[in-house]
This record gives C-alpha cells, sequence and structure tokens, in this order.
C-alpha cells in the first residue's frame, strides 16, 4: 500500500516545518542499489563517537536522534525498492520520527547529515502525481492532448481546427455561414475524441482525464462529441483554461492536481467525521489492539490512520486494510480534530463494514 500523493505531502510539510537553535536533526536518504551496510556506517560512526564524547561535541538530542535513525535502519535487511529515507530530531523536547521506505518515485540521491532543519532535497520529486492524468484542452480554434503523470506535464498533440471565426463570413449568404461552421465543429470534435481515444486508451492508459477550455466550449464538447464511454467515465473534472497550447496544458494540469487534493482532504474529512460520529457504537474500532481485531476479522471498510504515526506502521496497517478490499485514508495532524483523532485513539481508527464481538 503506497501512500497516496496527498498523503506524502502532508508528511513532507510536517517536517519542513520542523527547525532547532542547533545541528541536531539527522537527516538520512538512501537510493535504491546501495546497501544497508553502506546506509548504517557513517550513523554507527557518529553514534559511538558521540556516546564517547562530552555534551558540547554531542548535544543529547543529538545523541537521541542518533539512536533513532540506527534503531530504524536495524529494522531493514535491503534497501526498499524505491529507496529509504529516515529522519529523527528532538526540537522541543518530543522526539520526531519519520521514515519513508514505500514511495511512488525513486530516491536519486544520497544524503546524510544533521542540521538545524531536516534535508527534504532527495523527497522533492514524491510530491508529484502518483497516478497518470489525460490532459485535454479543446477550444474553437484548436486542441492540446498531454499526460500528467510523475514525470510532470508531457504535451502529446497541439493541433488547429478548420472552424472559421465568425468574422471571416465574407460574401457568403448568413444561412450557409452558420450551417458550415457548425458540421466543421461537430467534426473537429468528432476528431479531437477519435485521437484522445487513441493517445489515452492505448499502451499504459491512464487513470483519470482532465478536461480544460472555456465552459462554452466543453459543454458543447462533451454533448456533442463522439468521446469513447471508457474516457466518459475516466473524467475527474473540467477546468477552465484559456488556450489549447502547452501553456494551457500546464495551466489544467495545475487546477486539476489542486483540485484532486481538495477532493482528497474532503474524502478524509468525511470519513473523520463519520468515524466520531459513531464512537461508542459497534460501528467503529480504535486503538491498536481493536483495529488488529477488526483486520483479524475481515470487517474493516475504511482505516483511518494519524499522520503523526510511523511511516512503518502505516504501511503495514494499510496493506492489511488493501488485501481485505478496505481503503486507508491518512488523517493530518493539522485537520479539524486531526490532534484529538491522534491522540484520544492513538491515531488509529476503522469504520467497519459489519460490528465483531
Amino acid at each position: 500500500m503506497s501512500l497516496s500523493n496527498y498523503d506524502l505531502h502532508e508528511r513532507l510539510d510536517r517536517l519542513s516545518n520542523v527547525s532547532a537553535d542547533r545541528d541536531i536533526l539527522v537527516s538520512l536518504a538512501v537510493p535504491p542499489g546501495d546497501s544497508i551496510g553502506e546506509a548504517r556506517q557513517p550513523v554507527e560512526t557518529d553514534y559511538a563517537e558521540a556516546t564517547q564524547l562530552d555534551e558540547q561535541s554531542f548535544p543529547q538530542p543529538l545523541v537521541d536522534a542518533l539512536e533513532a535513525v540506527r534503531d530504524r535502519l536495524n529494522e531493514y535487511d535491503e534497501i526498499p525498492e524505491n529507496g529509504l529515507a529516515v529522519y529523527a530530531g528532538v526540537p522541543d523536547g518530543d522526539l520526531l520520527t519519520a521514515t519513508f521506505d514505500d514511495l511512488p518515485v525513486e530516491i536519486e540521491a544520497s544524503i546524510y547529515k544533521h542540521a538545524n532543519e531536516f534535508d527534504l532535497s532527495p523527497l522533492e520529486s514524491v510530491t508529484e502525481p502518483s497516478a497518470t492524468y489525460g490532459l485535454l484542452v479543446v477550444e474553437r480554434g484548436g486542441a492540446a492532448l498531454g499526460r500528467l503523470d510523475d514525470e510532470g506535464v508531457e504535451e502529446i498533440d497541439v493541433f488547429d481546427s478548420d472552424v472559421p471565426d465568425k468574422s471571416s463570413a465574407g460574401g457568403q449568404s448568413a444561412e450557409r455561414f452558420e450551417r458550415d461552421p457548425e458540421r466543421q465543429k461537430r467534426e473537429f470534435f468528432d476528431d479531437v475524441a477519435e485521437r484522445a481515444a487513441v493517445t489515452f486508451l492505448e499502451d499504459d492508459g491512464i487513470d483519470g482525464l482532465l478536461l480544460g477550455g472555456t465552459t462554452g466550449t466543453i459543454e458543447r464538447f462533451r454533448e456533442e462529441a463522439e468521446l469513447d464511454h471508457r474516457l466518459e467515465d475516466l473524467i475527474a473534472g473540467e477546468y477552465a483554461v484559456e488556450y489549447a497550447t502547452r501553456q494551457g496544458l500546464e495551466q489544467l494540469a495545475e487546477k486539476g492536481q489542486e483540485a484532486i487534493d481538495e477532493r482528497d482532504r474532503g474524502a478524509v474529512s468525511e470519513a473523520l467525521d463519520r468515524f466520531l460520529g459513531d464512537v461508542g457504537s459497534d460501528e467503529v474500532a480504535y486503538g491498536e489492539a481493536d483495529v488488529d481485531d477488526a483486520l483479524e476479522y475481515e470487517a474493516v471498510d475504511t482505516l483511518l490512520l494519524s499522520s503523526t504515526l510511523e511511516g512503518t506502521t502505516i504501511q503495514e496497517l494499510g496493506e492489511r486494510a488493501e488485501e481485505q478490499g478496505g481503503e486507508t485514508l491518512v488523517v493530518p495532524d493539522d485537520f479539524p480534530d486531526g490532534d484529538r483523532f491522534a491522540d484520544a485513539f492513538d491515531g488509529i481508527g476503522a469504520i467497519l463494514r459489519f460490528p465483531i464481538e
């Protein structure tokens, strides 16, 4: 079970806001292909030195952070498929750790440092969308097709239409001028729909389709074009975009991603409200032991996990829920009631398919 782009973004945002007045925050990132032994070596060296020197050379918060990273590395026999990143520190008296071991993209650069803030540069790419979206901008004068994936926006095809502008009527009769452009517009829409089907339904396909253009043009395209029903089912949203160009594709990707993230936040908020409203009934379970029982009975419909939990805990519980067809949502601690969920329920809750004994 991989964390969604939204969940990763929230966890990285939390780390990016942490700072200290001394170099006591430890950052470690290891690309795939490196050995776990190589990753452990500098940490073990610093930890051994820290335990022998005085507080001025190695402040106790740094010693605690090194020990936390050391302990976490000892849980692995090898580096995970897309790399491993571990962060630890005691910025305000409480130990903070975060592990990223199930990333959607590979870590490309290795780092190991202790500083007054965490170095998140090796994980910059992981907040890019993990799903692949088709991008389709349709305007009277042309259309643009593109793809949004882990690499960003790819322009696939940009082409003009043959639909004349209203100002080009010239000496034609008004009736003929009105008739021909309408026919040409429908033909153009069908051409766009055909190219979209060839582009997005072949090869690896897409997870969703974002439509852009002026409101009127998009509405007419949806009504008049023979868009493949499989693409119709994949439409994730329609957004106002001015130009059927590379710039328009970029604008559509930005607006679409913001809406997708907001939708994800809405899904988490709705599930959390439902969970809190049913606390005390047999519709939900909470706490590690009770949720573990619910997972054993395959009774979990929606698993709620606080972003304050360790990455390995989120991954392990999420995989168990996924195996039984359940959904996993990560609740950020800056959400309304996010802190309450983390503190009162140990950050682990479940909405059940059926009551359990």
